[in-house]
């Protein structure tokens, strides 16, 4: 031990040295790098353990692809008969901290919450093997719109637990999957869609030099080839698969609410829509929401009602109010419940 102190006392020393002796501008460029580093920083984050029952579940698609979650229980005794399904953002899973905390406090207001994976969970995955040959999913090699494959599969498993009606969430890009799903299949099971910090502005126009790199390597059955992502500040990379996928969506898909078309795909959605952004820093704020609602109204049809509405006090992934989040979607599916009834 003493040995260990004196070495740990000679680095001290060595390095407070050159620290006295270094060059003035040289000290003014790294206290501003260090100042710069911290700020990029997390918040701390509290986070509390579970006090009702949790597992680890398992769903396969159509086309064979596993899935886990993690079902947070409601007490048996004041359980709702209403699931709730979060669908997560990119680049993330279903275990990421906010989605389990906000899981939590759902169910301990009375409402089972499954927090689930899609084939685009985290940056990149393994989602199966096919003709003996790996097939990659997540950010960088997924296939998008394959995800309502997946949520099919989430809400089949809801069911099975005896769940005849369903809030289905997505959080970021996990909005486009949720809302796209209920575009296409309008599910009688989905009673309320919720678009948490989704976008509501029309896709961008695809870039010109991903699609010249993208088309071919599909020609040349090599799709899951990586393209970089000239519009990043970042070194940002999408595999020429993912890319055409994104490109040959339909325009009532990227223009979904309809900011500059008629017949978007929000008029194919019935059920009662619930919106909301963070108030700082998220990709959002309630101008955004505005624009979704006049949007919505322009179209000839469209959801039965638009509820919109901030998180006060958080970001983009809703860190330290999660409880926030659970009270303003529980009000919301109490409030159309008590709207049936009249």
């Amino acid at each position: 031990m003493l040995q260990l102190f004196k070495t740990y006392l000679n680095c001290f020393n060595s390095f407070a040295t050159k620290i006295i002796n270094m060059n003035p501008k040289t000290m003014v460029v790294i206290f501003a790098l260090t100042i710069a580093f911290n700020s990029y920083g997390q918040d701390k984050f509290k986070f509390s353990g579970a006090t009702l029952p949790e597992e680890v579940v398992y769903t396969m698609s159509d086309d064979t692809v596993f899935n886990a979650g993690l079902l947070f229980h409601a007490k048996k005794e004041s359980t709702k008969p209403i699931a709730i399904i979060w669908v997560h953002g990119w680049g993330v899973n279903f275990y990421s901290p906010s989605y389990v905390s906000i899981g939590r406090a759902l169910a301990e207001r009375g409402y089972t919450c499954i927090s689930v994976n899609t084939r685009m969970h985290d940056l990149a995955n393994v989602q199966g093997f096919k003709n003996g040959k790996r097939v990659r999913g997540g950010g960088y090699w997924g296939i998008a719109s394959d995800q309502t494959k997946d949520i099919s599969a989430w809400i089949d498993f809801a069911q099975s637990k005896g769940f005849k009606k369903i809030i289905l969430i997505g959080h970021s890009a996990g909005a486009a999957a949720v809302r796209i799903y209920q575009s296409e299949k309008q599910d009688n099971r989905v009673f309320g869609l919720v678009v948490a910090s989704g976008s509501v502005d029309p896709s961008p126009p695809i870039d010109s030099s991903q699609y010249v790199q993208a088309v071919p390597l599909l020609s040349d059955n090599k799709g899951e080839e990586l393209i970089k992502d000239p519009k990043r500040s970042f070194p940002s990379y999408i595999s020429a698969a993912t890319f055409m996928d994104i490109a040959n969506e339909s325009p009532e898909h990227k223009d979904f609410f309809g900011v500059h078309i008629t017949n978007a795909g929000i008029t194919k959605i019935q059920c009662p829509i619930l919106a909301f952004y963070g108030t700082r820093d998220d990709i959002g704020n309630e101008n955004t929401l505005e624009l979704l609602k006049t949007s919505i109204k322009k179209q000839s049809k469209g959801p039965e009602s638009v509820t919109t509405t901030m998180i006060n006090n958080t970001d983009h992934m809703y860190m330290g109010e999660e409880g926030q989040v659970a009270e303003v979607i529980t009000k919301w599916i109490d409030d159309i419940l008590k709207s049936k009834k009249n």
